[in-house]
């Protein structure tokens, strides 16, 4: 599957932004899917992670209550709708594919395929 995230910008704090990851060479439904983030300076963090049926979610503890991710199996997209921006939001963000795990992972190794990311930049 090749995977592209979209939707990346500058806004101020307060903002909000949706991220879209749209899958091409395979059915999205049979992976679960997750974005991590990078900010400058630092490394790569688990956000948000959705299951094949996007029956269950699992946010980051920084992102909760602002940010959702959600999917379209039939537009095979995923979705990242980030509420409440903060300027410490600031980072490039990547949609990531798991297909052969059986359970919904948070770590970045569990992840066989990404997207190159998309730069959210939240200014204060």
């Amino acid at each position: 599957v090749q995977l592209q995230a979209s939707g990346g910008g500058l806004v101020q704090a307060g903002d909000s932004l949706r991220l879209a990851c749209a899958a091409s060479g395979s059915t999205l439904s049979g992976y679960h899917m997750a974005w991590f983030r990078q900010a400058p300076g630092k490394e790569r963090e688990f956000v948000q992670s959705i299951s094949r049926s996007g029956r269950n979610r699992y946010p980051a503890d920084s992102v909760k209550g602002r940010f959702t991710i959600s999917r379209d199996n039939a537009k095979n997209t995923v979705y990242l709708q980030m509420n409440s921006l903060k300027p410490e939001d600031t980072a490039v963000y990547y949609c990531a594919g798991d297909y052969s795990g059986g359970y919904v992972n948070t770590q970045e190794a569990d992840y066989e395929y990404w997207g190159p990311g998309t730069l959210v930049t939240v200014s204060s």
